[in-house]
């Protein structure tokens, strides 16, 4: 997300930071970079002009001139006025009202409302709630097969829609259903076209009118750029939505979409799909994504996604291993199982302040293959050689390699890292707990 943006602005940054002392010339000349990357990343040329005049607006004055470190002063300052532009804090999905409550889901064709709605259940189902998913696309060959597919997948109930039926009469009886299953969530799955047209409209608001939903979502394809701001504004000034769900984020180097719609439109942004996995669905946070587009990474989603991952009791059985250097392969292979349920390790480390811009990082792909085959190797192992690796012999290990697909230089390559790892856990034991999590990160 927002690679190319965030490249250009941490360049103009470090030219700004040279400086010790900033005249207005260095201010202007600046922010007329800042100016360019937003207009190239896509963002609404309104949205760019106010925003440069409320960064120049304080740069100018004594807050940046005056100031010991006026470089830092006008990263500040960008930060503040990005964040206030995406609606400053974060806004919850509305979800007021008797059970079952009823969320809309609208947008294009083509803009991943049927994966949201599954991604929202997830999401929701997290939240305590008990999502019911309903079809309401009759016209999209597969849409209603799409959907129960993905109810499967996730285990939440979806209502056994026709392709002849009435959308709005579909709506209506899954509220019955949902209320006989004990659901307290319909996640309305609508229908798109390929451009916004009366006839979509007026079945919309028709659904509108007889459902009355507490939330109107409006999904839009965040690689649109300027198009998903234009289709926003069209969707609200028909259906008055209640906000935003920016869809293929992960494919969105730009992030136009991200920073224009809520200027535009007053709508706020409260989800962004980060992935192709169901659980790939974040909530907005507009000082995040501002702190991720300046290169600052984005720490507290890096915690949220350890804390839903990681279980507490584990966490603690570990930390007391560790300390007593007695870190086995298993407990290597059950750690690594928990990471990768956080996601791409590429994304995790983006979100650690300062390296989402590291060259080191940049030029590293990490390969998540290579975990799948560590784990396929330890899965190899017997019991007493996990929990004890300086049994495993040549033949062992000619063993392992067969039954886990790999060669046996890849095991003697595992065995001889996680020995050079125990031995750095000794060291650090011996350095006390300080040294304990500063040491986690190579491991």
């Amino acid at each position: 997300m927002f690679e190319s943006l965030s490249d250009r602005l941490t360049g103009v940054f470090k030219k700004l930071k040279g400086h010790g002392k900033l005249t207005e010339k260095n201010v202007e000349e600046g922010l007329r970079e800042v100016r360019m990357a937003l207009l190239e990343a896509d963002v609404h040329y309104k949205v760019v002009k106010q925003l440069i005049a409320d960064i120049k607006a304080r740069a100018l004055g004594q807050e940046v001139l005056a100031s010991l470190t006026p470089g830092q002063q006008v990263v500040k300052i960008v930060n503040e006025e990005l964040t206030k532009l995406m609606g400053a804090e974060h806004q919850d999905i509305d979800l007021k009202g008797a059970a079952p409550v009823s969320v809309m889901l609208v947008g294009l064709q083509g803009s991943g409302k049927t994966t949201t709605a599954g991604k929202l259940s997830v999401f929701l189902r997290k939240q305590g709630r008990k999502p019911y998913l309903v079809p309401a696309d009759v016209y999209r060959p597969a849409a209603i097969d799409q959907l129960k597919k993905l109810g499967e997948q996730i285990s939440v109930p979806v209502f056994p829609s026709s392709a002849e039926a009435d959308p709005v009469k579909i709506c209506l009886e899954a509220r019955t259903q949902a209320q006989v299953a004990g659901c307290d969530t319909l996640l309305l799955d609508t229908a798109g076209r390929l451009h916004v047209d009366e006839a979509l409209m007026g079945e919309l608001e028709r659904i509108k009118k007889a459902v009355n939903p507490s939330e109107i979502l409006l999904v839009a394809d965040a690689m649109t750029g300027q198009d998903a701001v234009n289709i926003a504004e069209a969707f609200n000034d028909a259906l008055e939505i209640g906000g935003v769900v920016l869809s293929k984020m992960d494919g969105d180097a730009r992030g136009g979409a991200a920073i224009s719609i809520r200027a535009v439109t007053g709508k706020p942004i409260k989800f962004v799909g980060t992935g192709e996995k169901l659980a790939d669905l974040e909530a907005f946070h507009p000082e995040r994504m501002s702190s991720r587009i300046l290169g600052m990474g984005d720490m507290l989603t890096m915690i949220e996604k350890a804390q839903a991952a990681v279980d507490e009791k584990t966490a603690a059985d570990l930390e007391k291993k560790l300390r007593k250097s007695q870190f086995t392969l298993e407990d290597f292979r059950d750690q690594m199982v928990q990471v990768r349920k956080m996601g791409s390790l590429t994304d995790l480390l983006k979100m650690v302040p300062g390296m989402g811009q590291a060259k080191q990082l940049k030029n590293m792909q990490v390969d998540e293959k290579e975990l799948v085959r560590i784990e396929a190797m330890i899965n190899s192992m017997t019991p007493q050689e996990r929990r004890n690796h300086a049994i495993i012999n040549g033949s062992r290990r000619r063993r392992i390699a067969k039954g886990s697909g790999n060669s046996v230089q890849d095991v003697n390559r595992l065995l001889k890292n996680y020995t050079q790892v125990m031995k750095m856990i000794k060291k650090m034991n011996k350095g006390g707990v300080r040294g304990l999590g500063r040491g986690m990160l190579p491991m």
